[in-house]
């Protein structure tokens, strides 16, 4: 008899001063259809309060939309709170408009991947499940 799995729990935010939160809540409900446990934890989230919910929810992975151009500042936020909460095991993952010259600094210092408007949201429900992998 096979033991069964929990599913992938993902948090979802945004956070930063970014208001624009239709992309993330598509992202939130594919990965939500694909069988994973979501919490959305809305708009104007501080890296503090996504680090401290995922650290209470027990979560696989966070993904963080970014629109606000301050995605370099607020996902090495995360990372750092990561570490010092001792759970460097949550991926971080993100997407958002982010500068080419800035995706190679972002996933050298941690951010698993990161997708940009237009991303198939099939390609982000493969990528969490591979996380399984």
């Amino acid at each position: 008899m096979a033991v069964a799995t929990s599913p992938i729990r993902i948090l979802i935010g945004k956070v930063g001063l970014d208001g624009h939160d239709r992309g993330v809540k598509l992202v939130a409900r594919a990965l939500r259809d694909a069988g994973m446990e979501v919490i959305y934890t809305g708009l104007h989230q501080t890296p503090e309060q996504v680090v401290n919910t995922a650290i209470q929810e027990d979560v696989d992975a966070i993904g963080l939309s970014v629109l606000s151009g301050a995605h370099n500042t607020l996902f090495a936020r995360v990372l750092e709170l990561l570490k010092e909460g001792g759970a460097e095991h949550i991926v971080l993952f993100g997407g958002g408009i982010i500068p080419d010259d800035d995706l190679p600094k972002l996933k050298a210092n941690g951010v698993r991947m990161l997708f940009r408007p237009g991303t198939a949201m099939s390609d982000i429900v493969d990528f969490v499940k591979g996380l399984r992998a």
